[in-house]
């Protein structure tokens, strides 16, 4: 009778266990897809600026058309991606085109003083610099739930119930990790 109990109190015991496992694991990937959900609200205040500053630019250097086609062209693919893993990489892709577009910018007097485009310049610098936060808050996240599903014995229990590593956000181009050089006041080189 004793070996029984004994036996039933590890076998509660391991169910317990594995559901505390099994429920810090839901919280950690809930973690990851509330970060995921945050980036995606600053990319959306980014994609919902563009085409306020590209007409604003527009009027101002119309013979610049390539990029902004490029701008424009790439918020519309990232509007139509249904793939978040694409649509991450193509919003790295329309970070450097607004780079681009910035540094175009610099060749217009007129524009670099329209009280509307800088405007929009900063509350793009701002939705950049809460992206950026964003951005470092999932990868931690997906750091933490990473580091979790993979360590023993919590392994055990997360490859059993199907629980997978989750992708960290990384720049898929190498050249857009370097710093673009950009002046807004006139001087110097781009």
């Amino acid at each position: 009778m004793t070996v029984l109990l004994a036996v039933l109190a590890l076998c509660v015991l391991a169910g317990l266990w594995c559901i505390a496992v099994y429920n810090g694991l839901v919280r950690t990937r809930n973690i990851v897809v509330e970060a995921r959900s945050g980036m995606d609200v600053q990319l959306k205040r980014r994609a919902d600026l563009v085409p306020n500053l590209v007409e604003t630019v527009k009027s101002y250097m119309g013979h610049e058309r390539g990029v902004l086609e490029s701008v424009t062209g790439l918020r519309a693919k990232i509007d139509a991606t249904a793939d978040p893993d694409s649509r991450l990489a193509m919003e790295g892709q329309l970070g450097t085109a607004l780079s681009r577009l910035f540094a175009v910018a610099e060749n217009y007097p007129a524009l670099r003083a329209s009280e509307n485009f800088l405007s929009l310049q900063q509350e793009l610098a701002a939705i950049e610099g809460e992206l950026q936060l964003a951005r470092r808050y999932y990868n931690g996240a997906v750091r933490d739930f990473n580091t979790r599903i993979q360590s023993f014995p919590a392994n055990l229990v997360a490859g059993s119930l199907g629980f997978t590593a989750a992708p960290s956000f990384e720049i898929e181009n190498p050249a857009d990790r370097d710093t673009p050089k950009v002046r807004f006041d006139g001087g110097g080189d781009s």
